[in-house]
């Protein structure tokens, strides 16, 4: 005969927890993932320092020999008078007229009227020598009706000769003339044999604005 048993299984308490396993094998290389998308562009860094100057190089091979340069030396503007008189004793406080014509580069002076006309801007360097006899002499130069020297000259029973330079800067259609400019003192003196009173000017340089070929296109016209 068999005896039958009833066994009867009762939940005990949780357990402890067991001790840390041991670190596993290291497990195979993965397959390589997609490239990730690009990322937007960083801000401008601040300037890095200058480097370290670098050494000499070589000298390079000669270059190839240039064009011959031109010449623009008779293309420069001109301008330039010397003049006589030929008569003596002028009036006061006109323009002398020197019409005896020594030199008148581009006929800027007008013998008519006795006047330099500017036809250059430019600066200037004018000049005078005036023999006297007989009477005392005050001469001036005069620009645009404007004294810029007078010369004063005593008769002391001899010829003599006085005179006078400056330098002007002038602008296109200023007058330069010489003239008496004090009553009875015109002792300004003119002999054909053995005598000369002279006026002359030129210009040193034009001014850097002045266009030359305006002025042979307006000298050419007339």
């Amino acid at each position: 005969m068999y005896k039958q048993c009833l066994c009867l299984f009762l939940e005990g308490d949780a357990g402890r927890p067991g001790n840390p396993g041991k670190l596993g094998q290291k497990g195979r290389l993965g397959i390589v993932g997609k490239a990730g998308r690009r990322g937007l562009k960083g801000v401008l860094g601040a300037p890095g320092l200058a480097g370290v100057r670098g050494t000499k190089g070589d000298t390079g091979d000669v270059g190839e020999a240039g064009a011959m340069g031109g010449c623009s030396c008779g293309s420069r503007a001109r301008s330039a008078f010397s003049v006589a008189v030929t008569k003596s004793y002028p009036k006061e406080r006109m323009p002398i007229r020197f019409n005896r014509i020594l030199m008148n580069e581009g006929d800027h002076y007008n013998a008519s009227s006795g006047k330099f006309v500017c036809a250059i801007p430019g600066v200037y360097y004018f000049t005078y020598d005036i023999n006297l006899a007989n009477k005392h002499l005050a001469i001036g130069l005069v620009h645009n009706g404007q004294y810029k020297i007078r010369t004063f000259d005593a008769n002391t029973g001899n010829n003599d000769v006085a005179s006078g330079s400056t330098i002007l800067r002038l602008k296109k259609d200023d007058q330069v003339w010489l003239q008496i400019f004090y009553a009875e003192q015109n002792g300004l003196f003119f002999d054909p044999y053995w005598t000369d009173s002279l006026f002359t000017g030129f210009l040193i340089y034009a001014n850097q604005d002045f266009d030359e070929e305006g002025l042979r296109a307006e000298e050419g016209s007339r």
